[in-house]
């Protein structure tokens, strides 16, 4: 159960955690994409939103960039996460994202999260 404030944990109800969980939203996923990273979604039937992470050593090769990047992708998600309830999120790195500087790199997830939850509502409308 969530509590009702969002509090400054990542907690494992808010993580996609099995292989499964992942397939479900790469199967029929409604993506947003930008040069830096995609983002994929799918509803979960959920009160709350799960969000996924997949930074590849291949296309991010330092370690130390990676963490910084999945610590940034947590942290948007969290200040995010009343908007995007109900939906399972993958964010897929590419090698842009290492390029950016923290403030760039949430500015992006911002559009990112806003372009995915208008193409939500507009799929569940339609």
């Amino acid at each position: 159960m969530l509590p009702d404030k969002p509090t400054g944990r990542f907690s494992r109800q808010q993580r996609l955690l099995k292989a499964s969980e992942f397939k479900y939203v790469f199967a029929r996923p409604i993506r947003s994409g930008a040069p830096s990273l995609s983002v994929l979604a799918r509803p979960n039937g959920l009160t709350h939103a799960r969000l996924g992470l997949a930074v590849p050593k291949r296309e991010v090769k330092k370690a130390v960039s990676r963490n910084r990047i999945k610590r940034l992708i947590r942290e948007s998600f969290r200040q995010h996460q009343q908007q995007l309830s109900g939906l399972d999120i993958v964010v897929l790195v590419r090698a842009d994202a290492a390029r950016l500087n923290n403030a760039e790199l949430m500015a992006v997830l911002k559009r990112q999260w806003e372009q995915l939850k208008k193409k939500c509502e507009n799929s569940l409308s339609s």
